[in-house]
């Protein structure tokens, strides 16, 4: 007989990013930044709870890096918004390489080509928000172990598709 042991379980979800999802908050420039580690179907999904936090008119952007394309709109109705973002996350989590941002004179929210989700707000309502949707406030968040540059996005054409559906949707004008 051969010398047999247990073999250790291994998971290779944490070590992209922990299980939990935290947020560590920051003052740059006179904003509150809030820093949300999370995986990345749930940052995702996070963008689209949290912008229900939003007044009823919002502007967009999106930055599409996989087609170089930059699309703009203000003045959106929010629910709209929100059913567009719904839309574009399963495209979203798949793929990554596109950067969105729901935005108000007082708030943003921003969810990166890596799928890192970022809130850039005038108050700091949103640390009391993000602690009540279950996450962990830490003092920063570990870094990630790998990186894509912004050239580094290629392909993926049914995200480029569901993008430039939501634009048209939208109707978010090219920038």
């Amino acid at each position: 007989m051969l010398f047999r042991h247990a073999s250790p379980p291994t998971t290779i979800a944490p070590r992209f990013r922990p299980d939990s999802a935290l947020f560590a908050t920051s003052i740059e420039r006179g904003l509150n930044v809030a820093r949300i580690g999370a995986g990345m179907a749930r940052s995702v999904d996070l963008l689209h709870v949290l912008s229900e936090h939003l007044p009823p008119v919002v502007d967009c952007a999106i930055d599409c890096l996989r087609s170089q394309r930059k699309f703009v709109g203000a003045g959106l109705a929010l629910p709209e918004v929100r059913e567009t973002i719904a839309r574009l996350k399963v495209p979203l989590v798949q793929s990554g390489g596109v950067e969105l941002a729901v935005y108000t004179p007082e708030d943003q929210l921003v969810l990166s080509p890596m799928l890192d989700l970022w809130i850039y707000s005038r108050s700091d309502r949103w640390a009391f928000l993000l602690v009540g949707e279950g996450l962990e406030q830490v003092a920063s968040i570990p870094a990630r172990g790998w990186s894509v540059a912004r050239d580094e996005f290629t392909g993926a054409p049914d995200l480029v598709a569901a993008v430039e559906k939501t634009a048209e949707r939208l109707t978010l004008r090219l920038e």
